[in-house]
């Protein structure tokens, strides 16, 4: 069975849990990334000659697992693996695994460390066999490890991560990808961290180019190291130190420059400065722009970046929104690089985002090459646009296509994007505020005086819809008519708007069309999907895909295009990554496996191992079900409705003859201490024998036995359902192997993708038509009832209630 992302992510999380006692995130992460790195090295390179990592005899995985149980494991690991591993690799900050201090001593210890290599010895866990080698798999686990990590870890280690979705938008925005790249481009980042970053934007370049970077924290370093070989990139070079104190790249007495040059720097770093005396910087950074703030690292490192830029570089730094409004001395830097033409973009982020901060940050793109010309500042406040993903928010796969597609084409859009002048910038003191700019506030909801005073729905408002109305032109005429000028009244039943809407002949035929739009999408898909073969890349599949669909429903009218984009997103996500991963490495194959479940047993080992069914991953049983046995299953969705209405008449016949004089007064168990006692077969059939010659008792009698009919009944019916249920468990189960490659094929492309896919799009009709209804009925209830009329109702009330007081002798004035 081929390994699916989401269950090697599973298992590497299953692993933390090995060690989450002992030490909090931010430590034990070392621990579980090093086994990964050996397990990943030892299964692709171990005994291949000139391979990229080298494994000497005696440290690769294998003879970890040797270690397992023995009294110095600890001590074992870290001389014959980790020692022999590191210098022939040049790797260094690697973990003690004899620490006591984090693992424990003596047999805590050595259980600890022998159980988390028992998780990497999971078959699935090959990595030797992963075909879609590609896609880095292995990378994305790393990613993926690094996200919760970061998230887990708490302030101080947030820094050393930055959320891949904004490490896709700055690769996608600094133009590596249509440069013509080469060995000889490089990249670097002064502030690496964990490596994400600079990983990020060496794949968007297309082509092997040469990665550099630079962490003062000497055991995330390490983990940069392990990063770049886990995704293939072997010769990045990565070394450890105070980036601004003593920067590791140079040329003689200056800094090294690079092609490319990005960065996720701690925000407001308030020891910048320590090493270096800040007004006779060596490498003269500072001083034709001016000196960052003692206690404001951020224009530190973004004047670094420009110093490391070559004359034609580009660039792009991640800072705190204060950057762009803060004066003073940051003020002074700000206003000379404007003028220097250095800043081609910013892009403004929602809050919350990165890890150890919620403050909202911004991407500030550096772009020396047409400093000279440069005549402007393309903005993007992009702070609307994201997910509640647990505590944080997060970036939706929608959010970081729109701002790339909006930067790369300098695209102006309406309370979004556009280009902002020198001239408006120098007006506005240099201040860079993004509000000053583009007011992304929507527009307030106002409220029509004339119409709560004399009725009538404003016609501004409904003219506010014309969207809609563009598309059925003939609508608005059978929603409204006209109340006086300016003002409409509403034609229909509030209660009616909804059917209105989706019955009329011209949304009716924009439905049709948007599905006929789907389905000419669906069958060029199907082709495309059909074709795949084992080897493919996963990741090329979903990217053609996306950007079809997106291309496909680019300009038409009502549907946002980035909305259907993430439909398909979504899904890629939930399912369709895991299957085309299981396509990748095995084809077209639709393997049943049994589900097993290890029960606790005592002292909380595992105990007695249950089977608890099958499943298929690529092809589920409701598949099956659906196109080889819909009357088996009708049958048992028949049986199951008739069991259901048995239960309710049970329910019912009990609920009416319950209560002290009820006729299961008598037929119950004995009551327990604040319940009532349950009627059962058992207590009815005793009752029935106990009034069996009581004619008085001839009505409770007929109850009671209605109800053991009922009982009866359901009991059939429960085993009619069981066996018909087992029965069609069974020919599905048997279905599996008799499936040729095309079924499978249809199965998976047709029922199983594009069915999904077809209904979640289409939903997007109902919510629109929602949308429009739950406007207009707003609108009518908003001013269905004029101030003087709610005046009347109330004195009318008033009256009423004065009567009624009068009557009973009471005075009210």
């Amino acid at each position: 069975m081929a390994l699916k992302k989401s269950e090697l992510y599973s298992s590497l999380w299953q692993s933390c849990d090995e060690l989450r006692g002992g030490m909090d995130a931010s430590q034990y992460k070392d621990y579980v990334l090093v086994l990964l790195f050996i397990k990943y090295v030892s299964d692709k390179y171990a005994g291949i000659p000139y391979a990229p990592i080298t494994i000497p005899n005696g440290a690769s995985f294998k003879d970890m697992v040797a270690l397992k149980g023995k009294p110095d494991i600890g001590d074992q690991i870290n001389k014959k693996i980790i020692a022999p591993l590191a210098n022939a690799n040049k790797l260094s900050d690697m973990p003690d695994f004899n620490d006591p201090n984090k693992l424990g001593s003596g047999d805590e210890m050595v259980k600890k460390l022998t159980n988390l290599i028992a998780i990497f010895e999971n078959k699935a866990l090959d990595f030797s066999k992963n075909r879609a080698e590609g896609d880095d798999i292995l990378g994305d686990a790393y990613e993926y490890l690094m996200r919760h990590f970061a998230t887990q870890s708490g302030k101080s280690k947030g820094q050393f991560y930055t959320p891949a979705e904004v490490s896709r938008v700055i690769a996608q925005i600094i133009g590596i990808h249509e440069a013509k790249t080469t060995s000889a481009t490089t990249v670097y980042d002064p502030a690496c961290g964990s490596g994400s970053l600079l990983l990020k934007v060496g794949d968007e370049a297309g082509t092997a180019v040469t990665l550099y970077g630079q962490e003062k924290d000497a055991a995330t370093s390490g983990l940069a190291r392990m990063n770049m070989i886990l995704h293939n990139n072997p010769t990045a070079l990565i070394v450890q130190g105070n980036t601004l104190s003593a920067p590791q790249f140079k040329e003689g007495d200056t800094l090294k420059t690079f092609d490319y040059v990005i960065a996720n720097p701690p925000f407001s770093d308030k020891r910048w400065s320590n090493g270096i005396d800040p007004l006779n910087d060596p490498y003269n950074r500072f001083q034709p722009f001016g000196t960052p703030p003692g206690k404001q690292g951020d224009y530190a490192y973004l004047l670094h970046i420009v110093r490391s830029l070559k004359s034609q570089g580009k660039g792009a730094c991640i800072l705190p929104h204060g950057v762009l409004f803060r004066g003073h001395a940051e003020a002074d830097i700000r206003r000379n690089l404007v003028r220097k033409g250095y800043i081609q973009g910013i892009i403004g982020l929602p809050a919350n985002l990165f890890f150890g901060t919620g403050i909202p940050a911004c991407i500030v793109v550096v772009d020396k090459q047409e400093a000279h010309t440069r005549k402007g500042i393309f903005m993007i406040d992009a702070s609307e646009g994201f997910m509640k993903d647990g505590p944080k928010n997060r970036l939706r796969s929608q959010d970081i296509h729109k701002i790339v597609d909006v930067f790369n084409k300098r695209q102006e859009v309406q309370k979004y994007a556009r280009m902002v002048s020198v001239e408006e910038i120098e007006k506005n003191e240099f201040n860079l505020n993004l509000p000053r700019y583009i007011d992304s506030q929507m527009p307030e909801d106002l409220q029509d005086i004339e119409g709560h005073l004399k009725g009538g729905i404003p016609v501004a408002d409904v003219e506010a819809l014309q969207r809609y109305w563009e598309v059925c032109p003939n609508l608005q005429q059978v929603l409204f008519k006209a109340n006086r000028p300016g003002y409409l009244d509403l034609t229909v039943d509030k209660s009616t708007i909804k059917p209105t809407i989706y019955e009329h002949p011209e949304f009716a035929t924009f439905i049709t069309d948007m599905n006929r739009h789907f389905a000419a999408w669906r069958k060029k898909s199907a082709k495309r999907l059909k074709a795949l073969q084992a080897g493919c890349h996963p990741k090329e599949i979903i990217f053609g895909l996306s950007e079809d669909l997106l291309a496909h429903y680019r300009g038409k009218p009502l549907m946002n295009h980035y909305d259907v984009y993430q439909h398909l997103m979504d899904y890629w996500s939930d399912t369709m990554q895991d299957d085309c991963y299981l396509i990748a490495a095995e084809g077209w194959k639709a393997e049943t496996s049994r589900i097993i479940e290890t029960k606790k047993g005592k002292d909380g080992k595992p105990g007695k191992q249950v089977d608890k069914g099958w499943a298929c991953d690529l092809i589920p049983k409701p598949l099956i079900v659906a196109r080889y046995f819909p009357k088996e299953q009708k049958a048992i969705d028949q049986l199951t409705v008739e069991l259901e209405n048995t239960i309710a008449q049970i329910t019912e016949l009990e609920e009416e003859h319950g209560g002290e004089d009820g006729a299961f007064s008598e037929a119950r168990t004995d009551a327990e201490e604040g319940k009532e006692g349950k009627v059962t077969k058992a207590t009815v059939t005793k009752r029935l024998k106990e009034i069996e010659e009581d004619k008085e008792a001839e009505d409770e009698a007929s109850v009671l036995s209605k109800w053991l009919e009922y009982n009866n009944q359901q009991a059939d019916l429960k085993k009619q359902l069981k066996d018909a249920e087992a029965s069609l468990d069974a020919k599905a189960y048997a279905q599996y192997p008799k499936l040729t490659e095309d079924e499978i094929k249809t199965l998976a492309v047709d029922d199983k993708w594009l069915a999904t896919l077809e209904k979640d799009i289409h939903g997007e009709m109902d919510r629109i038509s929602q949308a429009l209804t739950q406007r207009v009925k707003e609108l009518a209830e908003r001013y269905e009832n004029p101030i003087p009329q709610q005046v009347c109702t109330v004195v009318e009330l008033e009256e009423k209630v004065n009567g009624h007081l009068e009557k009973m002798g009471f005075a009210w004035k």
